[in-house]
């Protein structure tokens, strides 16, 4: 794995990039501020669109599934590919720092992704904190997980887990779990889009501070505090799965941006990785903010084509 670094020079972020960055920042900067309510009334505000990302319409074809788990039912968001048989499963987790999110809040990328790869997408709508804090979101995400493998009609087919920011950790912390508590390494891939894997912050996190371009320093260590309880340890591997054993995972792909206050946690653990002999790719663009993917912008197709291409190469590989 070799990085660019002229990749993180200013001048390499493009006028639209920087024009969208500006335009956020003044744009979430004058909204009240999100920690000063209760959770629950920031989603009700996410999903009617007033939030920091775009809420789009609802598939029509998507179905809600229901399966069994730890702390009650877990539901399951399915969107099957408009045509043919599936070629393969993504298992999408979503993101929101563990305590926004929904598995109906990205029905247009997930949509896009059956398309271009043929999978049935699954997404799953894993509790939230701090209501239901750590284990119960990763438990629910293990679950569903050991129930597509096990007793899914899409066992037999090629699996890719992936998310976006907290969801891309709750990806990882699965797949340490299926490899460790059941003996099970069945990935056929993962795309982890700027994820969080180390809850004790990294320096990018650490010091990003107020700027409010998607995340600021506050705003995680509120998520961690949400997920963990105020007097959480963030060390755990389970918690930080950038301190695991990452032996026997599969292969990688790792995007984020470099105006994403979580860019090391990307760059560690692509590292991290590698190291531990898997196969890793590390896709950085300039200018990216957290999660820039979900937002109309050329880096932002240019990644989620990307990410289809290495779903497809996935699914390829395992079949």
């Amino acid at each position: 794995m070799k990085i660019d670094p002229a990749l993180f020079l200013d001048s390499a972020i493009s006028d639209e990039t920087r024009r969208f960055n500006a335009e956020k920042i003044a744009e979430l900067e004058a909204l009240p501020d999100s920690w000063s309510v209760p959770p629950a009334v920031v989603r009700k505000l996410r999903a009617e669109g007033r939030g920091a990302f775009p809420m789009p319409p609802k598939c029509p074809r998507a179905q809600m599934l229901t399966i069994e788990g730890p702390h009650g039912p877990i539901k399951i968001r399915q969107i099957l590919p408009e045509s043919g048989e599936p070629t393969g499963v993504y298992l999408h987790i979503h993101g929101g720092g563990w305590t926004f999110g929904t598995c109906d809040s990205q029905d247009d990328r997930l949509e896009e992704i059956t398309r271009t790869t043929g999978a049935v997408a699954l997404s799953v709508e894993y509790r939230l904190a701090p209501e239901s804090p750590y284990p119960q979101g990763p438990d629910d995400c293990e679950t569903a997980a050991l129930w597509l493998f096990d007793q899914s009609p899409f066992a037999h087919l090629p699996v890719v887990i992936g998310g976006e920011s907290a969801g891309a950790h709750l990806s990882v912390v699965t797949m340490v779990r299926l490899r460790d508590r059941h003996g099970m390494t069945p990935f056929a891939g993962a795309a982890l889009t700027a994820g969080c894997y180390d809850l004790s912050l990294t320096p990018s996190a650490r010091n990003w501070g107020t700027e409010k371009l998607i995340l600021s320093t506050r705003d995680i260590s509120n998520f961690v505090r949400c997920f963990l309880g105020a007097d959480g340890d963030a060390t755990p591997a389970d918690i930080s799965p950038l301190r695991a054993d990452l032996n026997a995972m599969p292969p990688a792909l790792f995007s984020v941006g470099t105006r994403d206050a979580l860019l090391d946690d990307s760059l560690f653990m692509a590292s991290r990785w590698l190291a531990a002999g898997n196969s890793a790719e590390i896709s950085v663009h300039p200018g990216g903010c957290h999660v820039f993917q979900a937002f109309p912008l050329e880096i932002s197709r240019r990644s989620n084509c990307e990410i289809d291409a290495f779903i497809r190469a996935a699914f390829t590989r395992k079949g």
